[in-house]
Parts: structure tokens; sequence; C-alpha cells
């Protein structure tokens, strides 16, 4: 026995196609978000952004290793004992230090900020300010305060807080104090007092954070890798005072460089001085011993019999001279390091010592005594770093000391080496009188003391030299300039972005709404969580006539009711499908409109029909065609003397299409259903009429439906669109895989879309193969 079912295409994903349809129903939300985004970016762009211009400068930094191309001035600069190290890296860790930008800010006098008045720019304010407010950094200010100045005349001026605190007057130059800080208004002499602005506010601000803010905002780019050209750029609404604060910055730069150089310069001369103190009383006490020597022994020749000996006692001596110079200056450096607190002390140079440990130390220990003095200007003592700092001087100053020793050591083992070598060549000369040895000892004493000091004036003369000539390490090559047009707000990046967030928003909206949607929207949501076949659909019924199908009516719906009439016929084949038992999940889905028209449309095909209002809980089908429903079903049941042709009553309007009420309602409605009159009925229903159609109560709800499955041939059941919850269709599947009822179809009704309008003119056709048939044998 074969048996034909109607299928659909299967549970498929939805391709592009589909997607794209199911949201361009949503148009309309596109459009609006577009034009909302666009014009939320448009208000911003000219009304609430401010335009920031991009101010840059390019600037040399002489680094470390400097090529041959000195000029004279940087070689005047890099005289000195002790030179100090740099390299590219450092200076752009300098120039981008918050403490060098607020010295800068401090120079610009940025901690009073100017209010602009309304319809006035910045830049056109800041240009024609009659006056200025010149803060005493003495004093402690509190900041964010709006204060108002009022003009009166040219030499008074009011002064008054926005809290309503008391108005004062005060002239201009006068040192006013307040509450709030110390300060003196000063008038300005280029702006004459016709363009004054009536009031004038303003209100202290935190130069520290200010230069934080902008440090962070300063870019330095090393432009080229081997080299020491920096370009150093920021961000700044007005663009005159960007190229203020940009210039400012790079002159505290500079200036920062020469003090630093300055101050390890005058380190050194304090030392050379101090030691020229020195050596002036011992070779005037020299010279005084070799006057008063020759005067009392009366010298006039040197004895030539120990000339030869005596050239040879001379050269150990010179010797002996140059070592002893560098045991002494080793001393005067020891000295110096066991005398000096370290609290920021320079140790000055080696001198003749050419040594490259003690070099490298001293270069060391001087680096970190700067760095340790740069931090102390924005850092307490008890700061871990500064701590740091200070254990490694500690070490370095150790390390210093103990190469001084070594090296001292070395240079006495010598110099005893020496003296012992002058020693015996004097005694070779033991006939010389001992007055020519003891004047011998003084010039060699004197000649000592003279080489020192010759050598220490040269010195600190290249110190104080090149302290006298403040070149810095850096040069200008572009000084600070702002570009023409803002690089701030991006225009196309704001526009663009408002574009695709303008069709994000409803995208996500919809998309949101879809997936938190769990009602059923169209066959494929059926498809995908039953194989249960798909009859057809029924379009929404916009009129308020529950009889929709007529001879003459072409509504897109009646067409539909025609449609599955015609699938109706194709999926019997031939075989018996008189008896149709029309259920659903749930009330309000529609199966009593179903019934009633698909009758109507059978009818007006030819054929008999008879439609049960088989709902005995809650009957709807009689009073849908405005019939009573006092004598039907029930009372069949009940009584077995009533004749079915007794319950049966004509349609009005359609005819061959008539309808039996459920007729009272019964307590007990379950137990009736279960009666075997409802048989009886069915019997003789099917030898009178084409097609007996059963509105029976939801099969979700109640067990009344089942009652009937011996009866009928085929079921209809009815979902509803955006009505019907998904979950209800695991009951539907459950009775397609089971075989609780026989021959179970789907009709989604209430589709609102116009692709559900499947024949008429001016819609859409839907041809019934879109269903596809399958043949199975059972």
């Amino acid at each position: 026995m074969a048996e034909n079912k109607l299928i659909s295409g299967g549970s498929e994903n939805k391709d592009m196609n589909k997607v794209i349809s199911y949201y361009s129903k949503y148009w309309y939300l596109f459009l609006i978000g577009i034009i909302l985004c666009i014009g939320i970016a448009y208000w911003y762009v000219n009304y609430e952004a401010v335009p920031e211009y991009r101010i840059s400068s390019t600037l040399l930094v002489k680094d470390k290793d400097k090529g041959s191309g000195a000029s004279d001035m940087e070689a005047i600069a890099d005289l000195g004992l002790v030179k100090p190290i740099r390299n590219v890296e450092d200076e752009i860790g300098i120039l981008k230090s918050s403490s060098l930008m607020e010295k800068a800010l401090q120079d610009l006098s940025m901690q009073v900020k100017y209010s602009v008045p309304e319809n006035i720019s910045e830049e056109k304010f800041l240009q024609n300010l009659p006056v200025t407010i010149l803060v005493d950094d003495s004093e402690t200010l509190e900041y964010n305060v709006p204060i108002y100045i009022k003009m009166k005349d040219e030499k008074t001026f009011e002064l008054y807080e926005t809290n309503g605190g008391d108005k004062s007057v005060h002239s201009f130059q006068e040192k006013i104090r307040k509450p709030w800080g110390t300060f003196t208004v000063v008038k300005s002499t280029a702006i004459p007092a016709s363009n004054w602005y009536s009031t004038i506010s303003f209100y202290f601000q935190d130069i520290a954070a200010i230069a934080d803010y902008y440090s962070k905002q300063l870019t330095v780019l090393q432009l080229t890798q081997a080299g020491g050209l920096l370009e150093i750029s920021i961000v700044h609404p007005v663009p005159e005072q960007g190229e203020e604060i940009l210039a400012q910055l790079i002159e505290a730069y500079r200036r920062e460089a020469v003090a630093y150089r300055n101050e390890l310069a005058s380190s050194t001369i304090a030392m050379i001085d101090e030691r020229l103190d020195f050596l002036t009383g011992e070779l005037s006490n020299v010279e005084k011993n070799v006057e008063q020597f020759k005067r009392e022994n009366a010298l006039t020749n040197v004895n030539s019999d120990a000339e030869l000996y005596l050239e040879k006692a001379s050269e150990y001596n010179r010797q002996l001279a140059e070592y002893q110079t560098q045991i002494d200056v080793l001393n005067s450096i020891e000295s110096y390091l066991s005398t000096e607190d370290g609290d920021g002390a320079m140790v000055p140079s080696s001198l003749n010592i050419q040594d490259p440990t003690l070099v490298g130390l001293i270069s060391r220990f001087n680096d970190l005594q700067l760095e340790r003095k740069r931090m102390l200007q924005t850092t307490p003592k008890s700061n871990p770093l500064v701590v740091d700092i200070d254990r490694q001087l500690t070490s370095l100053r150790s390390n210093i000391l103990e190469n001084l020793r070594n090296i001292k050591n070395g240079l006495i083992i010598t110099s005893r080496n020496l003296a012992a070598n002058t020693r015996r060549y004097e005694s070779q000369i033991a006939k010389v009188p001992t007055v020519e040895r003891g004047l011998l000892e003084i010039n060699r004493q004197q000649s000592t003391k003279e080489g020192l000091y010759l050598y220490l004036l040269q010195k600190r003369e290249e110190e104080a030299l090149s302290m006298a000539a403040p070149v810095s390490n850096s040069r200008i090559i572009d000084a600070p300039k702002a570009g023409n047009y803002p690089v701030s707000p991006n225009k196309t990046s704001i526009y663009l972005g408002a574009l695709i967030f303008g069709l994000f928003l409803p995208f996500s909206v919809i998309y949101v709404k879809e997936k938190i949607n769990d009602k059923i929207g169209d066959t494929s949501d059926i498809q995908e969580l039953t194989d249960t076949p798909i009859l057809g659909e029924i379009a929404h019924n916009r009129e308020k006539e529950k009889m929709v199908v007529g001879e003459r009516n072409t509504t897109p719906v009646a067409e539909l009711f025609r449609l599955i009439r015609f699938n109706l016929k194709f999926v019997s084949a031939g075989k018996a499908n008189k008896v149709i038992l029309v259920t659903s999940g749930m009330k309000g889905e529609g199966k009593t409109f179903f019934t009633l028209n698909l009758g109507a449309s059978l009818a007006i095909s030819g054929k008999k029909v008879v439609a049960l209002s088989f709902d005995l809980r809650a009957p709807k089908l009689m009073r849908t065609v405005g019939l009573s429903d006092d004598f039907g079903i029930s009372d069949f049941i009940i009584n077995e003397n009533i004749e079915a042709s007794e319950i049966v009553v004509p349609s009005p309007e359609i005819k061959g299409l008539s309808f039996i009420g459920s007729g009272p309602i019964p307590p007990n409605a379950g137990e009736l259903m279960l009666s075997n009159r409802i048989e009886v009925l069915i019997d003789e229903l099917k030898k009178e009429y084409d097609y007996v159609l059963i509105d029976s109560a939801p099969v979700g709800k109640v067990a009344d439906g089942f009652a009937l499955a011996p009866y009928v041939d085929s079921t209809i059941y009815i979902v509803r669109h955006n009505v019907t919850r998904r979950r209800q269709l695991k009951t539907l599947d459950d009775i397609y895989r089971t075989g609780k009822l026989k021959r179970p179809m789907v009709v989604l009704n209430g589709i609102k879309t116009q692709e559900a309008y499947g024949y008429g003119y001016g819609a859409r056709e839907k041809q019934s193969t879109a269903y596809k048939v399958r043949t199975a044998e059972t």
C-alpha cells in the first residue's frame, strides 16, 4: 500500500539571499539609524569638537660620538677636565620629562587660565587680552575657582568670585591677596581701552598637572637612525599658544644643558682653586728658603768633578718629581672624596693620571650625582629610586678610593726605586759639599711645586673659558610651526564611523530581537523543528470578516485557501481523505478561522462539506458564523434518539456548506469524547458529505483531539506566525513521529509578509511546485 506524503524541501540553512531579504524588511530602521548617526556626527564636528593643530619643530642634538665638523664655539665648549657623556636616547627622555615641561610652562605663566567669552575664538581672545595675571609662586593657590574682573576705567577694576562673594575694587599693578591666591593684574599697553572686554574671567590651574598632560602629549621622534636629528611635535587647539609652548620647551632644554655643564665646570674650578691656594703658599716658602740658603752659604758654582754624577741624579730627580706630582694629585682627589659629604658634589678629573678605570668610575659617579639632583627636584629623598642612586654613589665612592690607593701605592713603590737610584748617585758625589746637596734638594722641591702649579692654572683657565662661552649641545633646525589644517577632529573617520554605526545599531537590534524571539516566523522555523510536511501558508486577514472565501472573492487570503484545497487533493492522490481534523497547540492560532474558510473553499468547488464544532470546552465555530450553538454534538452523544441530520445546520451564505454545533458545554467533556456515538456520527456524515471538517480543541492543552484519531483520514495542525512558540512544535513533532494522529500536516497562519500572497493579480505567484511529493511504501 502506497501512501503519498507532502513534505517540504528539508531543514536547509538560510542562504544569504534570505538573510538579506529578512533584514531588508527593516530598511526604514537602517535609514533612521544612518540619518541619526550622521546627524550626531555633523553636530559633533561642527558644534562640539574643538579643532586641534599639530605643531612641530626640528632639533639637532649633538651626540657623544661627535664628528670632526665641530665649530670653533663648540670646540671651546668642549674644554675642561670632565666632559658630560650624552646620547640621543637620553636627550629624548629629558625632552619628554614633566619637570622640563613644568619649567617651560612656568616661564609662560600658564598657572592662569583665561575663560573665553561666547562667540569669540580662543585665538582672537588671547590676542586681544587687555590684562595679564602675574602669580606669586611663593603663595599657595586654590585651583579652578572662577574669578571675574570687571573693568571700571583705565586705572581701576572690580574683582569678585562667581559664588557671590564680596566685590572689591583694585588698581592695576597692585598686589592682591585673596584666600585663593596672591597675584597682580597688569594692564596691557598694546590694547586700547575701546577694545577691552567688559568682563574677563580666569582661574588658577595646577601647573604640575598641566605639565604632566602636555609631556604625555609630546612626541619626540629620531628622524635618522644614526644621527641626532629630532622632530618634536604637540597637538594644541590654539596654534599660537602651541608654538609658544614648544619654543619655550626647547629653550628650557637648552638652558638646562648649559646650566649642567657650567655646574660641572664650577665644581672643578673650586677644587683647582683650593689646590692653587695651597701650592701658592708652598712655592713662596720654597723660594724664600732658596734665597736664604744661598745668602747664608754664599753659593757661586757647582763642583766640576761631580758634574756627570749630578746629571744622572738630576734625571732621576726629575722622574721622581713627576711621580710625586701624580701622588699629590691622587692625594688631592682622595682628600676631596674623603672630606665631601656627597650631597650633589661633582668629583673633579684625575688630571694627568691616565688610568681608564679611574676615569670611568669618576664619570659614572658624576652622572649619578646629576641624576640624583634632577630627581630631587620632583621626588623626595625617601623615594626608592633616590635611595638606590645613593646606594650606588656610596659604592662608587668606595671603588674610586680603592682605585686611588692602588694607583698611589704603585707610584710610591716606583718613587722609592727612583729615590734609591738617586741616593746611589749621590753617594758617588760624597765629596760635593753638603751645602750643594742641600741646594739641590731645595731646587727639586721648587721644581715639583712649580710644575703642579702651572698645570692646575692652565686647566682652571680652560674651565673658566668653557663657562664663558654658553654654547648648548643642540641647535634648532626648524622653529616651531603649526600646520595649516587641523589634525583633529578627522571628519572622514567620524562620518565613516557614524555611517558604520548607523548600520550596525539597527542590525544589532534586529539580530538580538531575532535571537531572543522564540516564536515561529516562517516555514524555515518549522522545518528546523519538525519533519512534518507543510500543507501551505495563510496570509494575515486584514479584514474583520471571518468568512473570507467566496465565489467572486479573489483576495490573497482566498487564493491561498484555494491553493490549500488543491494541495489536499494532491495529497490524497485518489485515497480516502474525507474526514480532516483541524487542531493546534494552543488557543488563538486560527483553527476555527481555517476550518470555516477551508470548508467554504471546498463547498465552492462543488463539494458537500460539513464543519463540526468538536471543541466541546470552548466552542467558537457557530458563533463565528452567527448561528446558534444550543443544540449539537453533546446532545447527539448523550441522547441516542437524536439523528445526525437533526443537528446539521446549513450555511446561509455558502451553498453546499453545513455546520454542526457543539451543543451545551458538558461538565465531563473528556468522557464524552470517548463515547461510541462519535463513530456513529462520523460514519453517517461520511455517507452524506464529501468532506467532514472537525474543529477540535488544541492538542497542546487537552487530549480531546487524540480521541478523534481513529475516525480521521488526515490532520491539519495550525501554527500562527509570531504567536506559536517554538517549544510548542515539540508536540507536533511527537505526533508526527509516533503517529498519534493520521497524516499530520502543518498550515502556517497569519503571514504578514508579501511572500505569503501566493496567487492573485499584483502579487508574487506561489506555485504548488514549491512543495515536493515523496511516495513511501508502507
